[in-house]
């Protein structure tokens, strides 16, 4: 008889790649982050997109099936999307289960465990593949000590889910390093731990142990060595906050950038809930730091540009540095503004 091969975590170096990327049948754009991310940030193991029928997203790469991937190297498929509750819809099994009987691993990050849905586990037992899920966290978690660790430390927070405070970490921790700062990304979602090859699913971690994970996300370190940990949710959340809070505790960040993306009225996924103000955001956030770090403090402001023109980004980050007194950028576009947003992070 053959053995079922259990779901599991791994390091992600040792991912089997290039990566076929799972869209399902996603609507949402900003479903699809783990998808973007990947895109965005690791490129060179991105070999194509799949979706099922009716989704009307994509990434922009080239259309594959799994056999046509495997053919020109995938290794593995990955679950591109990040929906709310982390679940796998029925409607993807048969695209899931061509994905391992063309010869890929599938690679989650979901919540749900991939071995726990046995077509799944039955399929890559007969075909011998893998099935991986990333959003594992460590088992050695302990309670927050609420200690103060050396170190500097960054964390990106957001008026919502899904605007951009990944992309303004790794934007920031990569600008950190090209001017010759001691820094690493601190990844605490699963597309995050995919592109950085650690890191701990905050939102996967038993909730009174969470600033604790937090904690270990962000070890004693170096005076000068800065921590740029990557956000997750909004204070403002009626279903994430709790993951925000920890994180804001745990990491005791000296300095918080804001991120929004303007345009957005009604909190993702909960469209009852108005998003918050930019003003609101933030004192919220050094109100509710300040209680592991009193000393903490905004480094500026990262707006999500992506539905504006190059010229009207521009005006719009200029206006909202003016009205606010912080320094605002788009770390996707870079420039001048963003030159400032690192400058006053580091200051």
């Amino acid at each position: 008889m053959l053995q079922h091969p259990p779901a599991r975590q791994r390091a992600v170096d040792t991912l089997p790649g290039p990566y076929l990327l799972f869209l399902g049948d996603t609507t949402e754009p900003g479903y699809a982050k783990t998808a973007y991310g990947l895109r965005d940030w690791a490129p060179e193991r991105c070999i194509g997109e799949f979706r099922c029928e009716g989704a009307t997203v994509t990434t922009g790469l080239r259309v594959l099936t799994p056999a046509q991937a495997v053919a020109a190297g995938a290794r593995s498929l990955v679950i591109g999307v990040a929906n709310p509750g982390g679940h796998i819809p029925e409607a993807w099994l048969d695209s899931l289960v061509l994905a391992l009987e063309a010869g890929l691993d599938i690679v989650s990050g979901m919540h749900v465990r991939l071995g726990t849905i046995s077509l799944l586990r039955n399929t890559a037992a007969g075909f011998g593949r893998s099935l991986i899920d990333v959003r594992q966290p460590p088992a050695s978690i302990k309670v927050a000590s609420g200690h103060r660790r050396p170190g500097k430390r960054l964390l990106t927070v957001g008026t919502d889910c899904a605007l951009g405070k990944k992309y303004t970490a790794l934007a920031l921790a990569r600008a950190f390093t090209q001017r010759g700062i001691d820094a690493d990304f601190r990844a605490s979602g699963q597309t995050g731990i995919m592109i950085a090859g650690g890191g701990i699913p905050m939102d996967a971690v038993v909730s009174d142990f969470a600033a604790g994970a937090a904690e270990l996300l962000s070890p004693d370190a170096a005076p000068d060595h800065w921590d740029v940990i990557e956000g997750q949710g909004s204070l403002f959340h009626p279903a994430y906050a709790g993951v925000s809070l920890a994180l804001l505790h745990g990491s005791q960040p000296d300095v918080v950038v804001v991120c929004h993306q303007p345009g957005r009225e009604r909190v993702l996924g909960h469209p009852a809930y108005a998003v918050p103000s930019i003003e609101d955001t933030l004192a919220l956030n050094l109100q509710l730091g300040g209680r592991t770090n009193p000393g903490i403090r905004c480094g500026g402001v990262s707006l999500n540009t992506s539905q504006l023109d190059a010229s009207g980004a521009e005006r719009l980050l200029a206006s909202e540095s003016d009205r606010l007194g912080y320094a605002v950028a788009d770390p996707v576009r870079g420039g001048q503004a963003f030159e400032r947003l690192v400058t006053d992070c580091l200051a």
